[in-house]
């Protein structure tokens, strides 16, 4: 249940990310779900299938303006983002009543960024990265068992999950080829609160035009801003 009573600021921010930054912040500091930075994302192909799965939002950048995640490239996530290069994005905090939607364009990050975030995590986790053909067919646990144990004796690192592998062991695993970062663009942020005592929800929509630019980057036009009946 929302426990708080609030509308969205009045006039309206020129720019969106930098709230969305902050209600983000305040979800971690409320401590009501494990994964704050949970993330609904949606990719179709290019025949218009659409699909949708929780990934973690790892970095808001309010300017240029976009928000990261990370994922294997060859998932079936990564296949459709290379063939339809855009996606959708939803986090929503129930506790504070706050939604944010985010469309956009979508464009790996660079590898040095991929490969900082990357050496952050734990040895186990990146073990895991190098073992699994994210989305492809596996004829059993066991099987996958498998390739975990051979992934593990490749990198010279204990098993992970067996005993004696402890997290915090400091084992040097390169970041895979096939593994990194996304940056979405966002062309469009929906932003919304709940009301609460007999008040009606508050919403409001961010437009702006993104111009594929050198390196990945956009040149993005000033934002758009309106209120929306909720």
């Amino acid at each position: 249940m929302n426990e708080h009573s609030e509308l969205l600021p009045d006039p309206l921010p020129a720019e969106p990310l930098a709230l969305v930054a902050r209600w983000l912040a305040d979800a971690w500091a409320a401590g009501r779900q494990p994964n704050a930075n949970a993330m609904v994302l949606a990719t179709s192909t290019l025949d218009g299938h659409p699909s949708a799965r929780v990934v973690l939002c790892k970095d808001i950048v309010p300017q240029p303006g976009y928000v990261v995640f990370y994922t294997n490239y060859q998932s079936s996530k990564g296949r459709q983002l290379t063939h339809n290069p855009r996606a959708a994005a939803v986090m929503h905090w129930d506790a504070l009543g706050r939604q944010v939607r985010i469309d956009g364009a979508v464009v790996q990050s660079p590898a040095a960024e991929s490969d900082t975030y990357f050496a952050s995590r734990s040895w186990d986790k990146r073990v895991g990265a190098w073992a699994s053909a994210q989305s492809e067919p596996v004829p059993s646990r066991a099987a996958l068992e498998r390739a975990l144990a051979a992934t593990a004796q490749r990198f010279g690192t204990p098993i992970p999950g067996s005993a004696g592998a402890d997290q915090s062991l400091k084992i040097e695993v390169p970041r895979p080829p096939h593994w990194g970062g996304y940056r979405l663009w966002a062309d469009a942020v929906e932003l919304w609160v709940e009301g609460t005592q007999g008040r009606m929800h508050d919403r409001a929509r961010w437009t702006r035009t993104l111009k594929g630019a050198p390196g990945g980057a956009f040149e993005a036009s000033a934002w758009h801003v309106t209120r929306l009946q909720p």
